[in-house]
C-alpha cells in the first residue's frame, strides 16, 4: 500500500537539501485560533476540516511562506470513530481525512509553483506529513500523557484503531506519516506491526511524549520503545513532540545512544496543557529567540528534523528555518 517508490530517500533527500536538518511546522490549532476558529471540541483542530476548511489550508500557507519544509496535517485528532460520534457516516469519516492530506498537498503546490519561479529563493519543495495522533488523543482525556489506557485497550485493539485511518491517510497521497505523541511501548508495537502487515511504502515517524525528560508518559523507558522500532524497517525516525523544549537536549543525545534512525522533535511552546481542563496553564513560555537558540543546539545535538508543537506559531518555525538555513 501507498506509493511504491523510495521507502527512505524522499525523508533523507530533503533533509540532504535543507543542509542536514530540515524544518517542521509549527501549531496547527493556535494558528487556527489567531484566525478565529473554535476548536474546544474533542475533535480539536480536525473540526476545521468540517466547518472551516479554507482556514486549514491559511495556516499550511503561512508555515510555507515560513520556511517549513514539511508540512503536517491536520488529522491528528481526526479519527472515523470520533467523526462518527458526531453522526457523520463512515464514508463522510473518511473524506474528512481525504481532505486533511488534500488541503496539505494543495497549499504546497500553490506555494511551490509561486515561489520555484523566484530566483534565489530559498525554500525547499515541502513535504506532507499526514498527522496520525495516539489512541489518547483520540479519547480527549489527557492519557496521550500519561500512557495508561486502561485494561481493556491491548495491542490489537490498538492495531484495530488505527487501522483504517492509515489505510485511508496513505490512499490520499501524503509524502510520508507522522504518528505523534505515542505514550507507552504498546502503542509503538501496534503501529510498528501496523506498518508491516499494510506493507506501507512511505516514510514515517513515531513520535513520543515525555512528561518527565526521562522516560515515556506511561513510565517505561524509552530504551523499551525505541528497542521496538528499532527492529522495523518501515520507521525512519523517531523523537519527541509535545514535550517541554527544557527537555528535548537531553533525549536528543540519549535517542542518539538508543538508536541509528532520524531524530526529530518538535516541542511545545513550554506551556502545559491540562488534558481534562481543556486548557493551557500559566506557566513559563519560550519567545521566537530562545525557541530559536535551541533549536540550533538541538541541531548540534543530532537532531535531523526540527519543529514546533503546541502554542509554537509561524513566527517561531521562520526564527527556526532563518537560523538554521544560514547555518547550513
Amino acid at each position: 500500500m501507498g506509493k511504491e517508490n523510495t521507502t527512505t530517500s524522499s525523508l533523507d533527500d530533503l533533509i540532504e537539501k535543507a543542509g542536514g536538518c530540515a524544518v517542521i511546522d509549527g501549531g496547527f490549532a493556535t494558528q487556527l485560533e489567531t484566525h478565529g476558529a473554535s476548536i474546544n471540541d474533542t475533535l480539536w483542530s480536525a473540526l476545521c476540516l468540517i466547518k472551516q476548511p479554507h482556514l486549514v489550508k491559511r495556516v499550511h500557507l503561512e508555515y510555507l511562506e515560513a520556511g517549513a519544509d514539511i508540512l503536517v496535517t491536520s488529522s491528528y485528532q481526526a479519527t472515523i470513530p470520533g467523526f462518527l460520534s458526531r453522526g457523520l457516516s463512515i464514508e463522510e469519516a473518511e473524506s474528512l481525512l481525504e481532505k486533511s492530506v488534500t488541503l496539505a498537498v494543495e497549499a504546497r503546490d500553490k506555494f511551490w509553483d509561486a515561489v520555484k519561479k523566484v530566483p534565489g529563493h530559498n525554500y525547499n519543495r515541502a513535504l506532507v506529513a499526514a498527522s496520525i495522533g495516539s489512541y489518547g488523543a483520540y479519547l480527549a482525556d489527557g492519557s496521550e500523557y500519561s500512557g495508561n489506557y486502561g485494561p481493556g485497550v491491548d495491542l490489537e485493539k490498538l492495531k484495530d484503531f488505527h487501522r483504517r485511518r492509515l489505510q485511508v491517510l496513505v490512499e490520499s497521497g501524503p509524502d510520508l506519516l507522522a504518528f505523534e505523541t505515542i505514550p507507552n511501548k504498546l502503542e509503538a508495537q501496534a503501529l510498528v506491526e501496523l506498518l508491516e502487515e499494510e506493507n506501507i511504502q512511505i516514510p514515517s515517524w513515531i513520535c513520543f511524549s515525555s512528561v518527565d525528560g526521562e522516560n515515556a508518559p506511561s513510565g517505561e523507558s524509552f530504551k523499551e520503545c525505541l528497542d521496538i522500532i528499532n527492529k522495523s524497517g518501515k520507521v525512519n525516525a523517531v523523537g519527541i513532540n509535545c514535550a517541554p523544549p527544557q527537555f528535548v537536549d537531553n533525549l536528543i543525545c540519549y535517542f542518539k545512544e538508543l538508536t541509528k534512525k532520524a531524530i526529530v522533535v518538535y516541542p511545545n511552546s513550554g506551556e502545559v496543557w491540562d488534558g481534562r481542563a481543556k486548557k493551557w496553564l500559566p506557566s513559563k513560555c519560550l519567545g521566537d529567540g530562545k525557541f530559536e537558540s535551541f533549536a540550533t543546539r538541538w541541531r548540534d545535538s543530532g537532531a535531523k528534523l526540527i519543529g514546533g508543537c503546541c502554542r509554537t506559531t509561524p513566527s517561531t518555525i521562520q526564527a527556526v528555518s532563518k537560523v538554521l538555513k544560514e547555518r547550513s
